[in-house]
């Protein structure tokens, strides 16, 4: 059996299906409403706080600053799911699909907040350095080790292995489409084209070279290259709105009239939305917690509305910019439930949904000659910074592991491992990346919201610090402090000690 034939297709669009069923699905958006409800729609309440921490705080020899935590988490939130994620939903799930991704935006920021926040609570330091993370707060505050090695596992797999695929594999098609495919050359791994394969080596080597220079290089790079190629995607995108002004209002009727009649099913555009909308911005998905974990702040609740906001400028900015860019331009199709049925063709059947394509097109159709090599330079560095977060993700989770079991090498190892994931994705087909791309996301999000609704029940840490947080800020005090203790929340030593040494220095 060859593992691009149907029968391992067949195999994975099964796993698929058992992950991303229905009770996922709704998981995301009721988890996103609950955790709104209880912080009071902390994502509307304090927006100007949330942009105002973004440039404070300073990074230290342990953590990076808030700034820098974000570019970090936002290389792992803006990247293919902005570009092809959203050509995807509304491929697959028609405009409506837009909406909501949306939904699970607004609601995912609550849910971003919550498991920063814990993130931030629950971090450790380890060889100079914080760490922290899903699989630290559900040992510390669940107290149930076995879920807690489940989650670093099934994250290790997912982001070591899985979700670097997809990345590779619309860097290579974007770059194959923009630039042409070159000679075709036979390799065990069947027949690609030669840009394929040196795009793919490219990406490898200089993922290699930053990878091996630790969270600060890693930091240091996004920093500067993820604002840069966000702001320059967003404008493209808003001179293709001004120069198609007198359509915008054609366009939002028709995202919103397609959410609740629309032409693929209502199951269709709500599961494609939430699919995307989660795999994009990541809320719930436990990624984001990591980079939190990282930042050098001075209440766990500002790291946790940072990371909030992050959510916004994934989804509502970036995956909006490129949902109205196609949706304007016509550039899409829309499948059908059964194989080969088209309910709308603008572009021709050919045209992969599960790909860049129709963000190409869309580009091109304005700026002819530009659009599509403009599509593939943004989509490498989306993608190639989201590989980048993808591995301190599961680097942090090999160190969480490290704690119990010494495996020799482990670091090289994960390494070598995602290098060749990467050069591996970068030249299969985008159908079968995406889904061993979705079954990562899938497990990480159930087992992580499932942990933070637990959590949630035992102890509430996060709406304790955001409660503690705000009296502070109504005090209007010049220096935030976090006490656990006095909070009644268990296990945060690096907190508990960080109190203490900053009490006996007064």
């Amino acid at each position: 059996m060859s593992e691009s034939g149907f029968d391992f297709a067949a195999i994975v669009s099964a796993i698929n299906g058992v992950i991303w069923s229905p009770a996922l699905i709704y998981t995301c958006l009721g988890a996103g409403l609950f955790f709104s409800v209880l912080t009071r729609f902390v994502q509307l309440r304090l927006f100007k706080e949330m942009v105002r921490l973004i440039f404070t705080g300073q990074q230290s020899e342990r953590g990076v600053s808030s700034f820098q935590a974000l570019a970090v988490s936002l290389s792992g939130r803006v990247g293919t799911g902005n570009i092809a994620g959203v050509a995807a939903a509304i491929g697959f799930g028609g405009p409506g699909a837009v909406f909501w991704m949306w939904v699970v935006a607004f609601l995912g920021a609550s849910t971003a907040y919550v498991e920063s926040t814990l993130g931030q609570i629950y971090k450790e330091e380890h060889e100079g350095q914080y760490r922290g993370g899903p699989a630290f707060y559900i040992e510390k505050a669940m107290g149930v080790k076995w879920y807690a090695i489940a989650f670093a596992l099934a994250t290790i797999l997912a982001c070591g292995v899985l979700l670097p695929t997809v990345q590779a594999n619309a860097i290579g098609n974007a770059v194959d489409l923009a630039f042409g495919s070159g000679e075709m050359i036979d390799t065990a791994l069947g027949t690609v084209s030669s840009t394929k394969i040196m795009t793919g080596a490219a990406v490898v080597l200089i993922l290699g070279f930053i990878i091996f220079g630790g969270l600060k290089r890693i930091a240091s790079f996004t920093q500067v290259v993820v604002p840069f190629m966000a702001l320059s995607y967003i404008i493209i995108a808003c001179v293709v709105l001004v120069l198609n002004i007198d359509k915008v209002p054609g366009v939002i009727a028709l995202i919103l009239g397609d959410a609740f009649s629309p032409m693929a099913g209502l199951g269709a555009a709500i599961g494609w939305g939430v699919k995307r909308g989660v795999y994009s911005n990541e809320a719930g998905q436990g990624t984001g917690p990591h980079a939190a974990a990282a930042a050098e702040v001075q209440h766990p609740a500002q790291q946790g509305l940072v990371q909030a906001f992050s959510v916004y400028i994934d989804t509502l900015f970036v995956c909006s910019a490129t949902a109205f860019m196609i949706l304007i331009t016509g550039a899409y199709n829309v499948h059908g439930a059964e194989e080969g049925v088209m309910l709308v063709q603008n572009l021709a059947a050919g045209v992969d949904a599960n790909s860049p394509a129709f963000t190409q097109h869309a580009i091109e159709s304005i700026f002819p000659g530009v659009g599509e090599s403009f599509v593939a330079i943004a989509l490498f560095f989306f993608a190639f910074t989201t590989i980048l977060a993808y591995y301190y993700i599961a680097e942090t989770n090999v160190s969480y592991l490290l704690r119990t079991v010494k495996i020799p090498g482990a670091f090289f190892w994960l390494k070598l491992l995602m290098m060749i994931a990467v050069f591996y994705g970068g030249v299969k087909e985008a159908k079968l990346a995406w889904g061993l791309g979705d079954i990562g996301v899938g497990l990480m999000a159930w087992l992580n919201i499932v942990g933070i609704l637990i959590i949630f029940f035992i102890a509430k840490p996060a709406i304790k610090a955001l409660k503690d947080y705000e009296a502070q800020r109504k005090r209007g005090v010049s220096e935030y402090t976090f006490d656990p203790k006095a909070l009644e929340i268990e296990h945060a030593d690096l907190w508990e000690k960080k109190h203490d040494a900053k009490q006996s220095f007064y």
